[in-house]
């Protein structure tokens, strides 16, 4: 496991992080004891990085990853890494990032997680009503009170993240980045390298798709947004796994799974410094943790962007499309 500086902060991190998102119920049901084991392997396997969210669930995500942790020896090597500024309306879940709902979100992360500092608070995303400065202003005060260490955001553009940096602090952001979501090296990357802001990428086995066990006849369980994305039917799901099996034989060539020549791609990119994978029992994460090992060459890069020409675009999830 290779380990980088995230950011401007002075948190050195496991190059794959683990997320919880399988542990909320977006993604369907889950075993409690797999997660645990999951989580147990992460840290075996040297992964220091955890990533959860309030809105994983409300609270259930992260009661998994902090009850799960408290009962490894090395519990003391896990960094936390959590999201807020979502909160649920009714059945709909709705962007709230004024100081108020922040405030009420770390108390309840730390009371989930088990613990009196979290590592890493990102704004899980941009609230177009609450002024930037509210939302800067809040997180100050909690970074001052010691309930949090660093702050990021998450989904955030070069706008969006100005916006907050104008009026406090910006230590990292968390967008998604794939072989088939390639939007953020346009801006997003080359401010943060300008800015020393940490990168986290999330979806780098773009939802599944990259993880080698999906074919046409894939279908999904009822309460998984999957079930009802474009992105998983029709026309560009069959173009997109046409996609998959050439990367699939690239891969192979290099003595390489597709899931690991995924999140080793993720990495690649100089501007990032950690790619987020899940893993909902042990055995998922074998494949991508091996990736923070691997260093793909800029001609390995090339000959990807020439196998993606045929691509069809994967947008993935916003919170009100859950």
């Amino acid at each position: 496991m290779r380990y980088v500086r995230l950011g401007k902060t002075d948190m050195k991190v496991s190059r794959i992080a683990f997320g919880t998102w399988a542990f909320g119920g977006e993604w369907g049901s889950f075993d409690e004891g797999e997660a645990r084991d999951a989580i147990h392997h992460a840290l075996d396997l040297g992964i220091t990085l955890f990533d959860t969210a309030q809105a994983y669930g409300f609270g259930l995500s992260e009661r998994v990853l902090g009850d799960a942790l408290r009962t490894h020896a090395r519990r003391g090597d896990a960094l936390l890494a959590t999201k807020g500024g979502l909160r649920k309306d009714g059945g709909d879940l709705v962007r709230d990032t004024s100081a108020g709902w922040l405030r009420k979100g770390v108390e309840s992360s730390l009371r989930n997680l088990g613990v009196e500092t979290i590592d890493l608070y990102q704004v899980h995303w941009p609230d177009l009503h609450t002024p930037p400065e509210e939302t800067a202003s809040a997180l100050e005060d909690l970074v001052q009170e010691g309930k949090i260490r660093h702050v990021g955001v998450s989904n955030f553009d070069v706008k969006q993240m100005g916006g907050v940096a104008a009026h406090g602090r910006v230590d990292t952001d968390q967008p998604p980045y794939h072989m088939f979501r390639r939007d953020i090296e346009t801006e997003i990357l080359p401010y943060a390298e300008e800015n020393d802001i940490g990168i986290l990428v999330y979806g780098p086995l773009a939802h599944g798709l990259l993880s080698g066990r999906m074919a046409q006849g894939t279908t999904f369980a009822s309460d998984d947004w999957r079930s009802k994305s474009s992105d998983f039917t029709g026309e560009s799901f069959r173009r997109n796994l046409e996609v998959v099996e050439r990367l699939r034989t690239f891969g192979e060539d290099r003595g390489l799974t597709l899931p690991t020549l995924a999140a080793a791609w993720a990495i690649s990119h100089p501007a990032v410094q950690v790619a987020i994978v899940g893993a909902r029992r042990p055995a998922h994460l074998t494949d991508t943790a091996a990736a923070a090992d691997v260093k793909l060459s800029e001609a390995d890069r090339r000959q990807i962007d020439l196998i993606l020409t045929d691509a069809a675009p994967v947008r993935g999830p916003s919170p009100e499309g859950m």
